[in-house]
């Protein structure tokens, strides 16, 4: 019934198109979310600075779309920490989907004022850009982090505990300002809490790269994968297509007041799982791998178990996400065996 709710919601972005901003547009969210807006006839602004994105994520997208649809897409090369430039990439823009961020729980550990900088002042700016220029609907990436150390499973929107991070203090002042801004300004906003979304297109270098990217370049190049402590730490992984559904229904969807909504499956699956899953999906298509995993100790800041509740996403928005991990760590090898 709820995967009804979606396949609506995108009929009628198809046969209204209107005009969309995606900050992050270069990231591995963002591009997709670009990906699936082009390919719904929607007129698409793209905004990034390249601090995590990369031009090959949007090259790779304007090959998939193909140039009737890539003519609808102006891109705008600009950091969010600048007022000016988010007012001018909200000017016109029906929807905004604000993806630009810097994640990582470690990232954040070793510098806490760059990621205040950019994930709170610069989401301060694009709220006040897009709560001035009227648009329709704000949705924004927020982050499971925000769970902190509240022990109870599966983790439902009102039950937060302490952040653990300066990353998971950021993604929280997200949501205090959207509540602020709705109370006082009678600006709506939807955030999205994604936990541990994976799939095509995300980066599987550098120091912060996430487990699934991280690991499938290491068993791909026949490398020791790492697990942080004893590998029965769990997630609840999403898939991105997953995400992508979500972001369109919060953005379709009139709801009474500022919401958040978990992005997710409401599934556990440990690293030890993950580690056999990746494994034996590369070797499908053709890549063996006959390495065990290398046990390390914990990460500072990490929680021990995240598994979501989707109840009020599928109740308020019809959610009904399409891909478990398995299928879509399966859905995600071919990129990598291709790409990495």
């Amino acid at each position: 019934m709820t995967m009804e709710r979606y396949q609506q919601v995108l009929q009628k972005i198809k046969t209204q198109p209107q005009t969309w901003l995606v900050t992050g547009a270069a990231g591995f969210i963002g591009s997709n979310l670009v990906e699936a807006l082009l390919r719904a006839n929607q007129q698409v602004i793209g905004l990034d600075n390249f601090a995590t994105g990369h031009k090959r994520n949007l090259d790779e997208v304007k090959a998939l779309v193909g140039d009737s649809c890539w003519q609808n897409f102006r891109f705008i090369e600009g950091d969010i920490r600048h007022k000016a430039t988010c007012e001018d990439a909200v000017k016109g823009v029906d929807r905004v989907l604000h993806q630009a961020a810097l994640g990582s729980v470690p990232r954040s550990l070793n510098d806490p004022d760059t990621t205040n900088d950019v994930n709170i002042s610069g989401f301060l700016n694009m709220l006040g850009a897009a709560k001035d220029e009227g648009v329709k609907a704000f949705v924004y990436a927020a982050s499971s982090s925000t769970y902190g150390d509240h022990p109870a499973l599966p983790k439902v929107e009102e039950n937060i505990g302490k952040p653990l991070s300066p990353y998971a203090v950021t993604k929280y002042v997200n949501e205090l300002y959207s509540d602020v801004f709705d109370r006082a300004y009678e600006f709506k906003s939807t955030g999205l809490r994604y936990f541990n979304v994976f799939g095509r297109r995300q980066d599987p270098d550098g120091a912060y790269a996430a487990v699934i990217p991280k690991w499938t370049a290491a068993m791909n190049h026949k490398e020791d994968v790492f697990i942080n402590g004893d590998g029965e730490t769990s997630r609840d992984f999403c898939y991105i297509d997953n995400v992508v559904q979500m972001n369109l229904l919060a953005a379709m969807t009139p709801l009474e007041k500022s919401e958040v909504f978990n992005v997710a499956v409401g599934d556990r699956t440990t690293l030890n799982q993950l580690f056999q899953a990746i494994k034996e999906a590369l070797h499908e298509q053709g890549v063996s791998y006959d390495k065990q995993p290398v046990y390390r100790d914990f990460r500072a800041g990490d929680v021990r178990h995240s598994q979501a509740d989707i109840g009020k996403a599928r109740s308020l928005l019809g959610y009904d996400p399409q891909y478990r991990i398995f299928e879509g760590i399966s859905l995600t090898m071919p990129w990598y065996v291709q790409n990495v």
